[in-house]
């Protein structure tokens, strides 16, 4: 059962799709304390579990430790970290007492879950405008589909966007891309996507394209097309201010940026340079913004990736000011510790600033409200602003759309993103544990940067990423500008990673209709061992492994140099290593095992009584024959 109670005067977040009564907040079954902000507080039992918070650093369960919902230009995901890029303000107590709590406020929050007081969950929101649902239920998976079911399905993007795909902060011409699909096809490596970062533009500018790299864009988009591959551009939210420049010109004129206090158009820098931010919480201009997409739509691009979305600022010109003048203070005298670092904090602390948020604001049905206030949908309603456009003119599932930035409800017009973690092994690992914790906040479209965005990749771990990337529905390898090149193509023979793409379009009838299936059931396509063996105790502490749809469970190598790793098995299971078209089965019983797993290799382990298909291998979707499947078991 879920109930809903109202603090003062909430923002719509156009989180929740359903209608409720709104109960008194006497009767509200946490501590509830309301002053200036408000605080929730719950005890702990020893054995009680948290889980949620959907994309967030260290594990499933999120007990021990602060998090923070504030959409963050975070690059380092490492465990000190309080906040990523998304702000999924729901939680799942399991334990003796179960509950679901969803906090619908869209600006900061705490989430304090034992880490000050291990006996004691306290959330603090940072103001007293909110909505509170608290939800009832039979189990963990209950308490998440009653949640799921009141925000509404989760989006579904087109069937070739389950290929995979293939990114790079560096492909600048049109060379760059047909030297990507060749090397594919040449390699028997399979392929749907090749993704367009922000080398492609005009000087960075937003829904444009640098004719001197392509100088017949939609004919090049037209030719990848017929060799079956989708060109992804990414679209992000600072527009460049330039006069001439069109998408500019039409957000000044019309009054669709944010303004600062004054009432004057608020700048600040990116990549373009000097830049206004679209107020997507007006609806005129949401609506306008989600119409410039047609300009690449037009041309034949039917997909799009939305970034630096929180949003992200490299400065202001007020903090560029006031940065410059701490370090002319400081120039004439000899530094000591105090001034050298003070030089320093305040280089850094000019981006992403507190106070560049608080000095911006939205016009919300005429109302004028600081960014500060609403700042983790800012990102959300970009994305949206898209996904209502694409559904409205092309009809549901066409387009594909996903994000950096997001908040709940974002999840039934587009898709997310982990954003720019490292090449790192604990990356997989931790790729691994934001998979159920997203899909609870309802986004099923997901993934990370596979091999990883910064730092060095290596042939082992893109090959382990991989295996991992096998299951996620978003499937794509991206890297930063300057790092080790890591296409599958770059590390020798490619046979490996032949064997291990092919198993994907082997798999992807399966994960599209597992997909299909939990938004159409409110259901997760990856759960917590825990939710399904919640009487196991050894189940319910496993984090490296996780159920997928009603079939099968998971557990991919994450550490480098193993040949294998230790599995704990739940319950009987037939243990699979898929590879190309070669399949080894094992019967395995209930217990912890020693398995061994090759490079070019996938495991899996089937339940007793469950069967998945398998198609026959294909370089792309399109290629992929649907209709003939074979039994694995």
């Amino acid at each position: 059962m879920v109930k809903k109670y109202r603090i003062g005067t909430p923002v719509n977040t156009e989180a929740v799709t359903e209608s409720f009564d709104i109960e008194k907040t006497d009767s509200f079954p946490l501590s509830l304390e309301i002053n200036e902000n408000v605080i929730l507080s719950f005890p702990l039992e020893n054995d009680d579990m948290i889980f949620g918070l959907g994309e967030n650093v260290r594990g499933i369960n999120k007990r021990g430790w602060t998090y923070e919902s504030w959409c963050s230009d975070e690059t380092n995901h490492t465990e000190d970290k309080r906040a990523l890029y998304g702000a999924h303000n729901f939680i799942v107590l399991s334990g003796k007492d179960k509950f679901g709590l969803f906090v619908d406020y869209p600006s900061k929050i705490e989430w304090d879950l034992g880490n000050t007081s291990p006996e004691m969950a306290a959330i603090k929101i940072f103001g007293k405008d909110l909505d509170l649902y608290f939800i009832d239920g039979e189990s963990e998976l209950d308490i998440v589909k009653q949640f799921r079911k009141i925000i509404g399905k989760s989006y579904i993007p087109p069937f070739w966007a389950f290929g995979y795909q293939q990114s790079c902060w560096g492909y600048a011409k049109q060379e760059d891309f047909v030297k990507v699909r060749e090397n594919h096809k040449k390699n028997n490596l399979p392929l749907d996507c090749i993704y367009m970062d922000i080398d492609y533009m005009d000087s960075f500018k937003d829904f444009t394209v640098n004719k001197k790299l392509f100088p017949d864009f939609e004919a090049f988009v037209r030719e990848m097309k017929e060799n079956n591959i989708h060109l992804i551009p990414i679209i992000d939210a600072g527009v460049k201010k330039e006069k001439g420049y069109s998408v500019h010109d039409e957000g000044h004129e019309n009054g669709y940026f944010c303004i600062d206090k004054d009432g004057r158009e608020f700048e600040c820098g990116v990549w373009p340079g000097i830049v206004g931010l679209p107020d997507f919480l007006n609806k005129d201009a949401r609506r306008w913004f989600g119409s410039k997409y047609k300009e690449l739509l037009d041309i034949g691009v039917d997909g799009f990736w939305n970034d630096m979305n929180e949003p992200a600022l490299f400065y202001s010109k007020k903090g560029l000011e006031k940065a410059f003048k701490k370090l002319d203070d400081i120039r004439s005298r000899e530094m000591d510790i105090w001034s050298f670092f003070g030089s320093k904090d305040a280089v850094l602390g000019i981006q992403n600033s507190m106070d560049d948020y608080k000095s911006f604001y939205h016009n919300i049905d005429g109302k004028k409200v600081c960014h500060k206030d609403v700042h983790n949908i800012y990102g959300a309603f970009m994305t949206k602003a898209a996904g209502e456009y694409f559904e409205e003119e092309y009809g549901r599932e066409k387009k594909l759309i996903f994000s950096r930035a997001s908040y709940i409800g974002a999840h039934r017009t587009s898709g997310i993103w982990f954003g720019d973690n490292f090449s790192w092994w604990s990356h997989i690992l931790l790729n691994l544990k934001m998979l159920p914790s997203v899909n609870m906040c309802g986004f099923l479209y997901c993934g990370a940067d596979i091999g990883g965005f910064n730092s060095h990749a290596t042939r082992d771990l893109l090959l382990r990423w991989l295996a991992l990337g096998v299951f996620t529905p978003l499937m794509r390898n991206h890297r930063a500008l300057g790092t080790r090149a890591q296409e599958a193509y770059q590390f020798g023979d490619t046979r490996d990673f032949s064997d291990v793409l092919s198993v994907r379009y082997r798999l992807i009838p399966y994960i599209y209709e597992t997909f299909r299936r939990c938004s159409d059931e409110n259901d997760m396509m990856f759960k917590p061992l825990a939710f399904e063996y919640p009487d196991d105790k050894i189940a319910r502490e496993v984090e490296d492994q996780l159920m997928l749809g009603n079939e099968c469970m998971i557990a991919p190598v994450y550490e480098q140099n193993k040949s294998g790793r230790n599995v704990y098995l739940p319950e009987d299971m037939t243990f699979v290593k898929l590879s190309g078209e070669n399949v080894y089965k094992e019967e395995m019983k209930k217990g912890l095992h020693y398995v061994e797993i090759a490079l070019n290799e996938v495991p899996l382990f089937i339940k007793r009584g469950k069967n998945i298909p398998l198609a026959k291998p294909a370089l792309n979707t399109a290629e992929l024959d649907v209709e003939k499947l074979e039994n694995l078991l």
